[in-house]
């Protein structure tokens, strides 16, 4: 199988044009701009990647049509680049192309063209990379079984210039006997799923079944997905994804079914110059796409058409981004449980709750608040007690103070400084009263994240256990669930119990001198007739230990063992019946 899509031949660009696939393989020779501006417009070429490479062998074309006895005439060469840059304005692969070879046009066109060539080359080998660290992160969510993948648009080496990025996932998958079968998306309504994805996937001899559109959520919610694989034509700064129409429904279900959703694409796809995807142009195309099929109307005469080629997923629903880099943005919500449902940002979010004017990062409000609500209905935050955060660099996004967190929403959201506690400036909310618990924790660690909740078993065994002057240990041993709370010891784990002080901010002053003093120290403490506090890489870890823990103390409660607690010089032996 010829594995690429795009070739250079005596002047011109040879490539397949897939307006007359899966019927027809037929070669497009390109010798002009404007025959190039018109393939990548009508999707004779289409693919963030390849419409890229094209857009480059555009611009060759323009130096050598524009170069006379020797001497180039840079501003038409330049004005031609322009024109093909705007051909499509959403995929940011096209501009980073051409920008790219623009400072070879003073060097003529041979120049122009060998920097395109090394760029065809990349092309290959960073989507295998890609693909590889792809397959890799789907068998470590997805162990132990042959995978149902869905999957939407076209992706493959029609899509790039050779194997493919999320396509190329499915190969390198298919290639380690870890794949079962791949669920396509026709995607309308150009049917690049139906088309395109199925001849490649057919062409690989890997197995496939082509769905409509509209049943991918209905697939996800009776088992038969395991998870979701997309391109992407731009991912910006915060993680927010531009691809074909329809890709913001599949990660909506998948967010909604625990599946995970990974988006592959290769670095050049993503815009260090774009905050958030609510800056991204989205391309709206002809009516005539959407009122017929095969040429056969199918809506009246007339009818008002919408008809976006693109939309953009929010970063927070996204499980992974992965680049030839690697894993480049992961979100923090838990895959395959389903407890954790991140919903989608308004298009307008508040600087508390939606993106760090500084960094243009997207701070994760809606997750907390998601979260928080959870853990109330467990009656582990009841009325407005505790408190979530997690890490923006410098920062932190936590709870507001006084808030009941059965009605948490991401707008009740405060951004703090690590390292004096304080709310930056336009904050509209008073930060959690314990945010000085948070904050030390960030100091002495590398946590990402910090859950401070009040579960009865917890509180209760912390409160019998705990000094009103000084730390104290307790030591929990010989149960299972120790290996969940992130010690160094599977068999035992002594977790600090510190007092309870009406000055919250001196609890925040013993915690982070007892964690520097004990680099070793769980992730986990207690705070005398306070509740818990657990962090983590990630929220869905600091949860996962703070539930943990509860489950432990329970356990402890339940059973009557004798556990062992005290202060840091000596243990006392307790029981606890």
């Amino acid at each position: 199988m010829d594995d690429s899509s795009l070739s250079w031949d005596d002047g011109a660009l040879v490539t397949i044009d897939q307006r007359g696939l899966p019927h027809e393989v037929r070669e497009l020779r390109l010798d002009t701009v404007d025959a190039v501006i018109d393939a990548i417009r009508v999707l004779a070429i289409r693919g963030a990647p390849a419409i890229g490479i094209a857009g480059a062998f555009g611009v060759v074309i323009a130096t050598a049509a524009h170069t006379v006895d020797g001497v180039v005439d840079e501003a038409r060469v330049h004005d031609d680049a322009d024109r093909i840059a705007a051909a499509r304005p959403t995929a940011v692969n096209l501009a980073w192309a051409v920008q790219r070879v623009r400072g070879k046009i003073a060097s003529g066109a041979d120049a122009v063209l060998a920097e395109t060539l090394d760029m065809l080359a990349e092309d290959g080998r960073v989507n295998r990379a890609a693909a590889t660290h792809a397959a890799d992160l789907v068998r470590e969510l997805c162990p132990d079984r042959p995978l149902r993948v869905l999957t939407h648009c076209n992706t493959g080496r029609l899509a790039t210039s050779a194997f493919g990025t999320a396509i190329g996932t499915l190969r390198m998958l298919f290639e380690r006997g870890a794949l079962d079968t791949v669920l396509v998306d026709e995607t309308r309504p150009l049917l690049q799923g139906a088309r395109l994805t199925t001849w490649e996937l057919a062409e690989a001899g890997i197995p496939h079944r082509l769905t409509i559109d509209a049943a991918a959520a209905w697939a996800m919610a009776t088992g038969q997905v395991d998870c979701v694989l997309v391109g992407a034509d731009r991912v910006t700064v915060n993680g927010d994804v531009a691809n074909k129409i329809g890709t913001y429904s599949l990660a909506l279900a998948a967010r909604h079914h625990g599946i995970p959703f990974i988006v592959v694409a290769p670095e050049s796809t993503r815009d260090p110059n774009m905050a958030t995807g609510r800056d991204i142009i989205v391309e709206e195309r002809a009516a005539a796409e959407v009122i017929g099929f095969g040429g056969v109307a199918t809506a009246p005469e007339g009818t008002a058409v919408f008809n976006p080629a693109f939309d953009v997923t929010p970063g927070e629903l996204v499980t992974a981004v992965v680049t030839e880099l690697g894993v480049v943005h992961r979100s923090d919500v838990t895959i395959g449980s389903g407890s954790t449902r991140s919903g989608v940002p308004g298009a307008h979010r508040p600087a508390d709750a939606g993106t760090d004017a500084a960094t243009g990062n997207t701070l994760p409000g809606k997750t907390i608040a998601d979260l928080a609500r959870g853990l109330y209905q467990r009656g582990w935050m009841p009325g407005t007690a505790g408190n979530i955060s997690v890490r923006t660099g410098e920062t932190a996004v936590i709870t507001g103070s006084g808030l009941s967190k059965g009605e948490l929403t991401e707008h009740d959201m405060v951004t703090v400084r690590i390292a004096d506690s304080a709310p930056v400036a336009g904050s509209s909310r008073k930060p959690s009263a314990e945010t000085t618990i948070h904050t030390a924790a960030y100091r002495a660690t590398a946590a990402q994240a910090v859950v401070h909740i009040h579960p009865p078993y917890a509180t209760a065994l912390a409160t019998r256990a705990g000094g009103t002057d000084e730390v104290t240990l307790l030591r929990i041993t010989d149960y299972e669930l120790i290996k969940g709370l992130g010690g160094s010891d599977p068999a035992v784990i002594d977790i600090p119990v510190f007092p309870n002080w009406p000055d919250v901010p001196r609890i925040g002053a013993d915690i982070e001198r007892y964690l520097a003093e004990h680099p070793a120290a769980p992730p986990i403490l207690f705070i005398t007739g306070h509740g818990i506090t657990a962090w983590g890489d990630n929220l869905s870890q600091a949860r996962d230990r703070a539930e943990c823990l509860e489950a432990l103390c329970e356990l402890v409660a339940r059973t009557g063992r004798r556990q062992a607690f005290g202060s840091r010089d000596e243990t006392l032996e307790i029981g606890l019946t």
